[in-house]
């Protein structure tokens, strides 16, 4: 069993937890994830880790409140358990050798283009982040992306806070101006990653990818997690989770991602608490 330590929500629907798990925190790197199950019947989720702690020994996760899994999680408080969290699995960011990059964030996904960007910084390189929102109150960790970016843009699709616009448009700013990034990081939804190649390409910058298609064990023997990168098969699990963003199919990507969607709805909305149910018994 696994402690939860600290429990902070970032907006209505992110939360961020702190989890006991020295082991995991020992080994733990940018880049990598991990798969929790709140108890012995719930699903395997996996979560990119988004910080971690080797002298306390705990993981940070950050996570949105989607589907039936992650609003259990987030139903949860400090000083309760969940039943695994098994990592870090998965590749680390690659950070050696790189002087300049570009981190690209979107939404949730910021909160694992956080950890990428420390270690970059860590690592030497000089580090500009963009990060993007649809409106300024559901923006996150803006203080921790200042820490570590010697240039931040923050974008809102509404315009309500920082620049206006899409991500893609300070990065075509940059490379226009002559910027030249050794690597873009895009982390996000499919379809801005899917954008942000598309934006780095004619330019021949070299642009990796975080993926989180569907998964079930984590380890690669099921499948579920496959991609097609470069025309070839590759498994999410454990040859990336990160990939060459002008290799991914996200044709594909996007469609195995929303085989589920429609179940998934139905589960979250026809589960009935048992707990709920016991406690009207009670007061009967």
């Amino acid at each position: 069993m696994f402690k939860i330590v600290h429990k902070r929500e970032l907006n209505a629907n992110v939360t961020l937890m702190e989890i006991e798990a020295p082991f995991v925190a020992r080994k733990a790197k940018a880049g990598q994830f991990i798969i929790f199950r709140i108890d012995e019947k719930g699903e395997r989720v996996p979560l990119t880790i988004a910080g971690y702690d080797r002298e306390k020994g705990t993981v940070t996760i950050i996570f949105q409140k989607v589907g039936f899994a992650t609003i259990a999680l987030g139903a949860l408080n400090e000083g309760d358990y969940i039943q695994d969290f098994v990592g870090p699995l998965g590749k680390p960011t690659d950070v050696e050798g790189k002087k300049k990059v570009c981190v690209v964030g979107g939404g949730v996904g910021c909160a694992i283009a956080l950890p990428s960007a420390k270690a970059f910084k860590e690592a030497g390189a000089e580090v500009t982040v963009i990060v993007g929102f649809r409106s300024k109150d559901i923006v996150i960790l803006e203080d921790e992306f200042k820490a570590c970016a010697d240039n931040l843009i923050l974008m809102t699709d509404d315009g309500s806070y920082g620049r206006h616009g899409l991500v893609t448009q300070p990065l075509q700013e940059l490379l226009e101006a002559g910027e030249e990034f050794d690597e873009v990081l895009a982390i996000g939804p499919v379809p801005m990653m899917k954008f942000v190649c598309k934006t780095t390409q004619p330019f021949g910058t070299h642009t990796m990818v975080s993926l989180n298609p569907i998964m079930v064990d984590g380890t690669g023997m099921c499948g579920g997690c496959r991609v097609t990168v470069g025309g070839e098969t590759k498994f999410a699990c454990v040859d990336g989770p990160e990939f060459d963003g002008h290799q991914v199919d996200f044709a594909e990507l996007m469609n195995r991602n929303s085989l589920y969607r429609t179940r998934e709805a139905e589960v979250t909305h026809n589960h009935a608490c048992r707990i709920d149910a016991m406690g009207k018994q009670l007061i009967k």
